[in-house]
C-alpha cells in the first residue's frame, strides 16, 4: 500500500513556538528554485540583511541569517568567539541561560553562572563582581526567556561588559519582532534570533547580527592558530574556529562581496523570511510592537477576571510569551490536552523546574491577534473549569475586550 501524503491538523499555535505562519509567507516558500549563486537569488539575500539590520535595530554591516534555528544562532555566538578556557559570565534565571553554559562549557569554556530565580531578571550590578575575578570573553544574556515569560533590560549591560573587556552577547529568540530590540541602542556585540517566534517564519534559521568590535574579535580569534597544538592543518589552511558548518568568516564571505559558496543556502526557507520582513515592515515596526503589547494585556486582563495569576517579575513581563501560573491541585497537563484535543489550541506547559508549575501561552507574531486571546480564554475558562471552580467566562472576555482597545 503506498504511503499516505501527511496532512497536518488545523491547530491555532500559542504554545513558546512555532507561531502561526502567514499565508503569503507559506506561498512565498511554495515558489519555484533557483540556484544560490544565481544573479537574482543575490539580489534577494542583500535586501533580507537591509530589511534585518532595520528590525535589529541596528547598522552593522554583519547581520545575516544562520541556517538553522535559534539555537544555531546560540552555537555560532558562543563557537566564533571561544577557546578552550577563555572565561565567559553567562546570567541564568530559566532553560535558555542554562543551555548557554551547556553550549560554552562543551567549547571548552570557564563559565561563570550568575543566578537568579526563574522568572526574575538581572541588573547589571548583578554582573560586576563574576565580570571583575579575571578576563572574561563573553558576557551572555538571555533578552527574552522563552521558559519563564521573563522581560529582561538590557540597557546598562553593554557597559558592564566593556569596562571589563567583555563583549555582550544576546538572545533575542523571542523578542526580535514582537518586543523593542535596539541592538546599537544597547551598544550590545553579538545578538541572534530565531525565525518562528514573532517572526512568523517557519523556524530553520537564526538571524544574526555582530558589533564592529565583535568582527574585530572574530578576525582575533580565526587567525589564533591552531585549538590543538601540535596537530598539521589540512592543505587548505582553515582558521581556526571550532566549527565549519558555524564558521562566520567563511559564512560572511557567501553574504558578502566575495559571493564564495560555502553550503547551498535553505532557498525556500529565504523566501519566506523575506516575506515575513516584508510583513513585518510594511506593518510598522512600532505598530506590530504595539500589538503584542495590547493583545497581551487584553490576556491578562481575562485571566486576571478569571482568578488565574502571572508567573514572571511584575514589570518585566514579556507580551509575546506570557507564563501562567497553574493554580494549586489543577493538573496542567490535562487542561493542554483538552486544550489540543477538542479545542486544537496549542499552548506550551513548564520547563525544568517549572514543569507542572506554569502554562506557556504564546502570543507572536502572526498568531497575536485579539480574536485568538478571545478563543483561547473561552476554551481555556472550559478546559480548566472541569477541574476547578470558575468565574462566568463573560466577564472575563468583557475585560479583554475592553484592554485591546
Amino acid at each position: 500500500m503506498a504511503e499516505a501524503p501527511f496532512v497536518p491538523p488545523a491547530r491555532l499555535l500559542l504554545g513558546p513556538g512555532p507561531s502561526d505562519v502567514d499565508p503569503r509567507v507559506l506561498a512565498a516558500q511554495a515558489q519555484s528554485l533557483i540556484g544560490h549563486l544565481d544573479p537574482e537569488f543575490i539580489k534577494l539575500m542583500d535586501r533580507i540583511k537591509t530589511m534585518l539590520r532595520e528590525v535589529f535595530g541596528t547598522a552593522n554591516p554583519f547581520t545575516l541569517p544562520i541556517s538553522g534555528t535559534g539555537s544555531a544562532g546560540m552555537e555560532a555566538s558562543f563557537v566564533n568567539f571561544l577557546r578552550p578556557g577563555d572565561r565567559v559570565v553567562v546570567g541564568v534565571n530559566g532553560v535558555f541561560g542554562t543551555r548557554m553554559t551547556e553550549v560554552a562549557w562543551k567549547l571548552g569554556g570557564q563559565v561563570e553562572r550568575v543566578v537568579k530565580p526563574w522568572g526574575q531578571v538581572f541588573t547589571p550590578a548583578d554582573f560586576g563582581p563574576a565580570l571583575a575575578k579575571g578576563p572574561a570573553k563573553l558576557l551572555a544574556i538571555v533578552h527574552a526567556e522563552t521558559s519563564t515569560g521573563a522581560w529582561q533590560p538590557i540597557e546598562g549591560m553593554a557597559a558592564v561588559a566593556h569596562d571589563h573587556g567583555a563583549l555582550l552577547l544576546v538572545d533575542t529568540v523571542t523578542s526580535l519582532g514582537g518586543v523593542p530590540v535596539e541592538v546599537d541602542r544597547w551598544e550590545a556585540d553579538i545578538v541572534y534570533s530565531g525565525t518562528q517566534k514573532c517572526l512568523s517564519v517557519p523556524p530553520g534559521l537564526s538571524p544574526l547580527t555582530l558589533s564592529p568590535k565583535a568582527l574585530e574579535a572574530l578576525k582575533v580569534r580565526a587567525a589564533s592558530g591552531p585549538v590543538f597544538p601540535g596537530t598539521t592543518p589540512p592543505p587548505s589552511n582553515p582558521n581556526s574556529i571550532q566549527s565549519w558548518y558555524l564558521d562566520l568568516m567563511q559564512l560572511e564571505k557567501y553574504w558578502g562581496s566575495d559571493r564564495v559558496y560555502h553550503h547551498t543556502a535553505p532557498i525556500s526557507a529565504l523566501y519566506g523570511l523575506h516575506e515575513g520582513l516584508r510583513l513585518v515592515l510594511e506593518e510598522g515596526l512600532a505598530a506590530r510592537l504595539s500589538r503584542h503589547a495590547k493583545n497581551s494585556a487584553a490576556l491578562w486582563a481575562g485571566l486576571a477576571a478569571l482568578g488565574l495569576k502571572p508567573w514572571a517579575q511584575e514589570g518585566h513581563r514579556l507580551p509575546s510569551l506570557n507564563a501562567v501560573t497553574v493554580p494549586d491541585g489543577v493538573d496542567e497537563v490535562a487542561v493542554r490536552k483538552a486544550l489540543l484535543t477538542d479545542y486544537s489550541i496549542e499552548i506550551g506547559g513548564g520547563l525544568g523546574e517549572l514543569k507542572g508549575k506554569i502554562w506557556r501561552v504564546g502570543l507572536m507574531g502572526h498568531s497575536s491577534r485579539i480574536g485568538n486571546v478571545m478563543r483561547f480564554l473561552e476554551a481555556f475558562a472550559k478546559a480548566l473549569g472541569t477541574q476547578m471552580k470558575l468565574p462566568d467566562v463573560k466577564p472575563a472576555l468583557s475585560a479583554a475586550e475592553a484592554a485591546a482597545r
